[in-house]
This record gives structure tokens, C-alpha cells and sequence, in this order.
């Protein structure tokens, strides 16, 4: 294990970003020593020899004269170690590190600016740029696994012209805010892209970004090839779906796909196929995209839920979505989970449905097949007030952590206002990394909170329920039913899967009651009691 010795020079008392850079040491391998405030040179190159330090950090924070003079000093003093190979790094303010950089003596210097990655790099010893910026894994499964326990940081972004969506890019990536940019697009490039005779002038940025070509999304992407390099993903449209991820992984290196199941469609007046038919495109589309190791995401839970669909539902939905992706050959699958939804869930609850999520999905995986964790505030919970929207952002955040996320999808703060810019998604994620950092710091266990477990094995065994009852509507021996398109269809039309808000949906029964009781969102009876799996659906069992 290596050692780094780290305090105050001199007269300087201020130790607390010594103190915050050694915790984070020790978070990748270091053995520290804290010498603290106002230590004389002779005491700090003493203990370097003491300890056999391999890293010497040192940090003043006073005037920038008197901390030049104070450092050439050091570094005359310690050039025996220097000649050993003992490494000497130094923070402090701009000024100050501005001084330290001139002498050539520091293998390293942190004035405040660097964001934690860039200080993470060093401390692994990682490859880095000249500048001595990190090298960026340009790839999402490295990416996660190079910056964990960090959540990657994503968020979505589309203005509705090019210019102002290339700026903004160039803004996000400078500002280092994000790992990965969702490209939002309007819907004529969802939906018509190869079809430029179907587009409606009128409705152009209506939504998102107006890309019309290839080179549009090539330019957007090389807007983003600046700061910390922020990978890029986009919507997998509502028709022609092959072509645009043949595209996107040409023009914008797509790290992953988000892929609906029982969305975007005539159902949801999306999209130009009917249920059954765009369930079987999304398996053929889920299939290419693994065929081309690109990970692959299925929204399907929060989609129900955003309806008022029972939490039961929501993990039914979860399983489904992991199901089908191991099914068409996915090997990284993103798990998305959306909290807050339907509004009026609670924490509690909320982390209990999102706790079953991933307990009745964790079976499907093996050495082939990986679930990794991402987590989002609810679309539809921001409150329009800012002040008040930016606490929600906060706080969400924080009760997300306790699931130890990988991804972390931010929603803007703007949400329920207008669609972010540039200045809005950097403060989205200044905000964001804030809760992250002081959840890392030591979180509470929320998930032993009995009530959370209690309900978490509740809602499995529902959601067991609610799946043999769609394996029950197989009357072909050969066929799997779960990953179906004919039987997942059946399911909606029949009732099995279903939402409030369906109702008078040509594909779906819609009469499906729910409410939030205690904070959770459960099945009621026309008298407002609430309805077991096994009574509601008895008739499929």
C-alpha cells in the first residue's frame, strides 16, 4: 500500500481541503498520514522520511508572495527526496498554485478548478493528457465501472435549432457536467427522418433538436468532443428503427439504446404500428443493437407507471423489460427505474417497488447477461416553482443513491417549466453531484427499514402473480410467453397488464382502479378496497 503524507505549509491553518483530498485517498488504496495546519518544513520532510511516504502533499492558502518564497524553500529542502522518487503534489488557491506551477517542482497541482475525476486519475495513477486531464473511456460499461462509486451523470438536452443545440454541447461538455448527453430530437426526426416528404415545416424543433441528415448528428457529436468527452445516446424513433441505429452508431457512436416494448405506437398514438406489431420490431431492434454490443435500456416500468398503473404492474413491467432483453441477446442491460411515479408515491415506497424491481430481476442475469442500475426523478413530480423544484431534484437524488445506481438520469429542475439549456443542465448536475457526494459520505441504510422490506416481498409475490398469469394465456407449447409478441399483446388487450389511463384505448382494457394508499399505488374494487393479483386476475390462474 502507498503512502502519502499531506498537511499545511508553514503558517497556513487551512486543512480542510487537505483533510477532504486524504478521505479520498483512502476510497482508492492510499495509506494516509495528516501532519495538519501550520506544519514547518523541516516536520513535514521528517515525516515523509518517517513514513517513507511515496506522495508528499502539500497545500497553503495565504498570500501568493510569501507562498512562493515558502515553496521554493520546501522545494530546495526536499530535493534529496525528490531524487529518491518521492512525489510531491501541491493544493491551494488559484494565486498561490499559480506560483507553485512555476517552480517545476510539483508532479501535480489543484487549485480548486479540477473536478473530481481529474483528481481521481491522478490518485489511481491512470493515463492522462499532457494537460493532465483524465482520459475519458469513450464506452459505457467501461465508463462506469473507470469512475465508480460515482454514479455516471446523465441528462437529456435538445434546443430547437442546431446552433443553439451545438453551443449548448459545447457549453455541457467544457463544463464537465455530464457522462452522457441524451440527445432530445423533435418528432419529425422520431418519425420521418427518411421520410422528408411526411415532415411539417410548422412543427420543426417542436420538442427537441430539428436533425434532418446524418451530418446533423455528426455535427452535434463533435460539439461534445471537448472537456470531458461525454458519451451520446438519442431516442430509437418511432419507425425505421434499424436505419437510425445503423445511423446513430455511425454519426453519434450510440453507447446505448433505449428500446420500448409496448410504447410508441398506435397505443400511445406514437407511432405508426399497431401493439403487436411494434412489440415484434422492438425484439428485432433489441436483437441489432446486441448484435452490435450496444447495451441496451427498456423504459417499459415508468411508462405504466406514468399511467397509474399499480406498483404491482410497474415490477411486473421491470421483469418483462430485463426478461426480453436476456431473451433477444442483450448482454448489458440498463435498468431504468423512475421514481415518483405515479406523484403522491412516497420514499418509502418508492424505494421498496424499485427494491422488487431488482430483486425479481437479479435471477435472470449470468456471466452473459449483466443488470446494471439506473435511476431518474419522476418526469412528472417537479413542482413549477424553482426554488421548490430544485429541492425535489436534491432530495430525490438522495433517496436514489440508497440503490447504489450506476446511471444516474437526471431530470432537470426546469422540467415542469421548460425545456433545459445548457445553464440549466449544468446546474442540474452541480446539484446532483452534491446529493451524490454527501450520500457516498456515509447514507443511512433506508432500505433495512422493515416497512421497505415488508413491502418489497409483498409486491414480488404480486408481481409473480400477474406473470403466471400471462404465461397462462399460452396455448402454444412451443412458444416462450414471456418474450412473445402475440402473448405480451394479449396481455394488454386482455386486461393482465393494464392502466387508468387506457381507458376507451383501442388496444387495452383500461379498467384497471388505482390509488395511493399509504403511499404506495395499489389495485382497488369499485368500493375503493384494495385488490389482491390473485382476486383481480382469478379468472387467469
Amino acid at each position: 500500500m502507498k503512502t502519502i503524507i499531506a498537511g499545511a505549509l508553514g503558517e497556513c491553518v487551512h486543512v480542510a481541503g487537505v483533510y477532504n483530498f486524504l478521505r479520498l485517498a483512502e476510497q482508492y488504496g492510499w495509506k494516509t498520514v495528516f501532519l495538519g495546519p501550520a506544519v514547518p518544513t523541516e516536520q513535514f520532510l521528517q515525516a515523509a522520511r518517517d513514513e517513507k511516504a511515496d506522495l508528499v502533499a502539500v497545500s497553503y492558502r495565504l498570500t501568493p508572495e510569501t507562498g512562493e518564497r515558502l515553496l521554493a524553500e520546501f522545494a530546495e529542502a526536499a530535493d534529496d527526496l525528490h531524487s529518491q522518487g518521492v512525489q510531491f503534489i501541491f493544493g491551494g488557491t488559484p494565486p498561490v498554485a499559480e506560483k507553485a506551477a512555476k517552480l517545476g517542482f510539483f508532479q501535480a497541482v489543484f487549485d480548486g478548478t479540477q473536478t473530481r475525476e481529474e483528481i481521481i486519475t491522478f490518485l489511481r495513477g491512470d493515463e492522462r493528457t499532457k494537460s493532465g486531464s483524465p482520459i475519458y473511456p469513450q464506452a459505457t460499461i467501461e465508463r462506469i465501472l473507470w469512475k465508480k462509486p460515482f454514479p455516471l451523470l446523465r441528462h437529456h438536452f435538445g434546443q430547437p435549432s442546431m446552433n443553439a443545440s451545438v453551443e449548448g454541447i459545447k457549453q455541457i461538455a467544457e463544463a464537465r457536467a455530464l457522462d452522457v448527453i441524451s440527445l432530445g430530437v423533435d418528432q419529425d426526426a422520431q418519425e420521418n427522418f427518411f421520410h422528408p416528404g411526411k415532415q411539417n415545416p410548422r412543427s420543426t424543433g417542436a420538442g427537441g433538436v430539428p436533425v434532418r441528415s446524418p451530418d446533423d448528428y455528426s455535427r452535434l457529436y463533435c460539439a461534445s468532443r471537448r472537456g470531458n468527452f461525454p458519451l451520446m445516446r438519442t431516442y430509437s424513433g418511432t419507425n425505421d428503427f434499424i436505419r437510425l441505429a445503423e445511423m446513430y452508431r455511425e454519426t453519434i457512436h450510440i453507447c446505448w439504446a433505449a428500446v420500448p416494448l409496448f410504447w410508441f405506437n398506435q397505443m400511445d398514438g406514437r407511432g405508426p404500428y399497431d401493439l403487436e406489431g411494434s412489440i415484434r420490431e422492438h425484439q428485432k431492434l433489441i436483437r441489432w443493437y446486441s448484435e452490435h454490443e450496444v447495451p441496451v435500456e427498456l423504459n417499459e416500468p415508468h411508462h405504466w407507471g406514468m399511467r397509474d398503473a399499480p406498483d404491482v404492474i410497474f415490477v411486473v413491467a421491470a421483469y418483462l423489460s430485463a426478461y426480453t432483453a436476456r431473451a433477444y441477446g442483450a448482454q448489458d442491460y440498463i435498468a431504468q427505474m423512475m421514481f415518483n411515479s405515479p406523484p403522491g408515491t412516497s420514499d418509502a415506497m418508492d424505494l421498496a417497488k424499485m427494491a422488487a424491481c431488482l430483486e425479481i430481476c437479479a435471477p435472470l442475469e449470468n456471466k452473459h447477461f449483466h443488470i446494471w442500475r439506473q435511476t431518474r426523478t419522476g418526469l412528472l413530480s417537479y413542482p413549477l416553482e424553482d426554488n421548490a423544484a430544485r429541492a425535489h431534484l436534491a432530495a430525490s437524488i438522495y433517496v436514489q443513491m440508497a440503490l447504489k445506481p450506476d446511471i444516474i438520469h437526471i431530470v432537470g429542475h426546469t422540467e415542469a417549466h421548460h425545456a433545459a439549456s445548457a445553464a440549466d443542465v449544468i446546474a442540474a448536475s452541480q446539484m446532483a453531484q452534491r446529493s451524490i457526494e454527501n450520500a457516498l459520505r456515509g447514507q443511512p441504510e433506508l432500505l433495512s427499514d422493515p416497512a421497505i422490506q415488508h413491502r418489497k416481498e409483498h409486491l414480488i409475490k404480486e408481481a409473480n402473480i400477474t406473470l403466471q398469469a400471462i404465461r397462462n394465456l399460452n396455448q402454444d407449447a412451443t412458444l416462450d410467453p414471456l418474450g412473445d409478441a402475440g402473448v405480451l399483446a394479449q396481455a394488454v388487450k386482455e386486461g393482465i397488464l393494464d392502466a387508468p389511463h387506457l381507458r376507451n384505448n383501442a388496444f387495452a382494457k383500461g379498467e384497471i382502479k388505482t390509488t395511493i394508499l399509504n403511499g404506495a399505488c395499489d389495485v382497488i374494487d369499485e368500493s375503493g378496497n384494495p385488490l389482491s393479483e390473485e382476486e383481480r386476475l382469478a379468472r387467469y390462474l
